[in-house]
């Protein structure tokens, strides 16, 4: 009897692998591995950033196309890209060879998050915020599994091993990607897309690119991981050198990050679904806002681990309620290109956190840095509070 999957587990499988490799990819070796090709400190984050600069201009197009074409093509394009990027680390020689490499896997990463989260509103509209909490715990096992594991494959400054496991978890999500089921009802092919009109995807584009509630949620997420990008570049490097930890250790301590996240965003969706989007993410910006702020004035293992735990309870408790949130917002047929608004802007907020938080680490201290940081997202979570409450509450944005 041959076993049958729904598309929702295997969409969580597809989405599990691929995030388990590109998270191996650079926690916590990639910021080890561009020290290791002797970049000096300010300029680690902008290396670090350019997988998510990338995403700032393709998740909005890739939203949209797959709102035209379907969600599985532009899936199995990105599955592609996750199977055979980690192979290219291992040809990195200079600086300048990482940077190209970090582009081309930014395309994975960009083009998934916004096309699966789409794929997920299609399919549920009760409980959206819980099931999109499952699937992005799905991703978050990857993301728990990844800085142990790839912590574990250093050795010296040999990082081979890490990128020869990341290429054959990629090309396993490639295999489970072709296997996601065509849509009963089929989108447009790319000789029909030429003659939709225009004129209509112009206008659900300014619709979506015009509406507050959209903007205002996508600009608080994108304040989040501009804290995240900031720590999980900038938190090895300090633990490495500042307080002596050894990648095993620094690995696992992300390990409880992630954990915490993808156990809690299931819960924080349901809390969402329930009680409403805006109170879970402003407590969410706050967990954060404390957590970041301490993490720099305590050298003890235990410590750290319950405060970056913290943190990572905090970004589940956002994650998992402003992708919902925005789904709530936006018209059915434009779920796609809604969640590519999100996911564009959060990474503005991704590769900037490292690259302001290098150049304020070199100019001051961790401290002072983390400490900044922290401020932002408290100042984020009472302007936000503020703000969406005049945002008016229809589905359908305005035109």
């Amino acid at each position: 009897m041959r076993l049958r999957i729904s598309p929702f587990i295997l969409l969580c499988i597809v989405g599990g692998l691929a995030i388990f490799s590109s998270t191996m990819a650079k926690s916590p070796v990639l910021p080890l591995f561009i020290r290791s090709l002797n970049v000096p400190m300010g300029m680690v984050g902008f290396i670090a950033a350019a997988s998510t600069v990338v995403g700032i201009v393709v998740s909005l197009p890739a939203g949209i196309l797959s709102d035209i074409i379907g969600r599985r093509r532009v899936i199995l394009i990105a599955s592609i890209v996750f199977a055979s990027a980690p192979f290219l680390y291992l040809m990195v020689t200079q600086p300048w060879h990482l940077v190209l490499v970090r582009i081309y896997h930014g395309f994975a990463t960009a083009i998934l998050g916004p096309v699966a989260m789409a794929a997920v509103a299609d399919t549920f509209d009760s409980g959206r915020g819980e099931k999109m909490g499952w699937y992005s715990s799905a991703t978050m096992v990857g993301r728990f599994l990844a800085p142990f594991v790839g912590g574990a494959l250093i050795f010296g400054n040999n990082f081979h091993w890490v990128y020869l496991v990341t290429g054959i978890i990629g090309t396993l999500s490639l295999i489970a990607a072709l296997k996601l089921p065509r849509p009963a009802t089929a989108h447009v092919s790319a000789g029909e897309l030429v003659k939709k009109e225009r004129g209509e995807i112009k206008r659900d584009i300014i619709a979506m690119l015009t509406h507050r509630g959209i903007l205002t949620t996508s600009v608080v997420e994108a304040v989040e991981y501009f804290a995240f990008g900031c720590l999980e570049v900038f938190l090895p490097i300090y633990l490495y050198e500042q307080v002596g930890f050894k990648p095993l250790s620094i690995g696992l301590l992300f390990t409880v990050q992630f954990v915490v996240a993808t156990l809690a965003k299931p819960w924080m969706g349901r809390l969402s679904d329930h009680y409403g989007r805006v109170p879970t993410i402003t407590i969410g910006l706050l967990l954060g806002a404390v957590s970041i702020t301490m993490i720099a004035w305590s050298n003890n293992c235990l410590v750290i681990a319950v405060l970056i735990g913290l943190f990572g309870l905090g970004l589940a408790t956002v994650t998992a309620s402003s992708a919902a949130l925005v789904a709530d917002l936006a018209r059915e047929s434009s779920y796609g290109g809604a969640l590519g608004i999100l996911s564009s802007v959060k990474d503005i907020g991704h590769s900037t956190g490292p690259m302001a938080g290098g150049l304020l680490i070199a100019a001051y201290n961790y401290k002072t840095t983390f400490g900044v940081i922290g401020g932002i997202l408290a100042f984020t979570s009472f302007v936000f509070g503020l703000v969406i409450r005049r945002i008016p509450k229809s589905k359908t944005p305005p035109n």
